[in-house]
């Protein structure tokens, strides 16, 4: 379906992948945040936040007929570097639980803000359904 772009003689990386090469038809899914589909935030925990932001990610690619395991790219941005690092444990068990063992190419960014105040995380994704 996709396949892992790994350089020979690179150390695999540990919850994502270095690249990734697909072809199929893509979903595009804007940044999502860690609010309800009313647009209401329920925590402030930065996991619970993954948690919703993740679900929101996957509600999206659903609607595009697309599930987590065509996920290509991600694009992680977070407001607090130190919260993100100290929540890794967290993050992997709720990333387990919605996307699965998928590691896509990914990024991770710390940003000074995000449009909403009460967002911690936002989450972009590109999806490939094979033909």
């Amino acid at each position: 379906m996709h396949t892992i772009l790994q350089p020979e003689g690179w150390a695999k990386p540990i919850g994502y992948a270095n690249g990734m090469a697909a072809t199929g038809r893509m979903v595009f899914v804007g940044g999502q945040v860690g609010w309800n589909a009313a647009c209401e935030f329920e925590s402030d925990d930065f996991v619970e936040q993954v948690r919703q932001t993740l679900k929101n990610v996957v509600a999206i690619l659903a609607e595009g007929g697309a599930e987590p395991k065509h996920i290509t790219s991600m694009t992680w941005y977070f407001t607090d570097k130190q919260e993100y690092l100290a929540n890794l444990k967290g993050i992997g068990q709720v990333y387990r639980e919605i996307i699965g063992r998928h590691f896509p190419a990914m990024a991770a960014v710390q940003v000074v803000a995000l449009v909403e105040d009460r967002a911690k995380i936002e989450i972009q994704a590109t999806a490939v359904i094979p033909e």
